[in-house]
């Protein structure tokens, strides 16, 4: 009998060890989501209305639409992108991304500029991709503040640096793609 109860007693204190750290997880989650995630959402919305109402998305891409008949034309367009003052004001919605894909989409479709472009202009819209979220991920990692001092440039002008070397690999990549 007492070896049941040794048993019962360890299963219970495993499984409430278990529950305990389930009830911890989750009331972080909930914390985490609350001080850090909702306020970011309801900043983003706000620039991507900004974005949308003032139309200065469409100015931009308007703007850039033309470099894409080129590779030199697209390594231009991705150092533009990818600025990194203006990256992090891209980033949210992809807004600037959409529309110069859509219009690079539609010139493709008629001609206008060679399919092999297609794969080397992915890359050079979307370097602005995941530099609106840096803060709130080094946030949600708990980082400390001299962290993210440093850590938000070096993103910033890591993808400025990277963002033609991709745009070139991917025209290389292209190569053979639509024979």
């Amino acid at each position: 009998m007492k070896g049941i109860n040794k048993f019962l007693e360890k299963m219970g204190r495993s499984v409430g060890g278990v529950v305990g750290v389930l009830y911890q997880a989750g009331r972080e989650s909930v914390e985490q989501t609350m001080t850090n995630i909702i306020p970011f959402m309801a900043f983003i919305s706000m620039v991507i209305g900004v974005i949308l109402y003032t139309g200065i998305g469409d100015l931009i891409a308007n703007f850039l639409s033309p470099l894409a008949g080129s590779v030199g034309g697209l390594v231009v367009m991705s150092l533009i992108v990818g600025l990194p003052v203006l990256s992090p004001l891209l980033g949210p919605g992809a807004v600037m991304a959409q529309i110069i894909g859509t219009l690079m989409g539609v010139e493709i479709g008629r001609g206008n500029i060679p399919p092999q472009f297609s794969l080397p202009a992915l890359f050079a819209i979307n370097p602005q991709v995941g530099c609106d979220f840096i803060p709130v991920g080094l946030s949600l990692g708990e980082a400390e503040p001299e962290t993210v001092e440093v850590g938000v440039p070096a993103i910033l002008f890591c993808r400025f640096i990277t963002a033609p070397i991709s745009v070139v690999l991917a025209w290389l990549a292209s190569f053979g793609l639509f024979a």
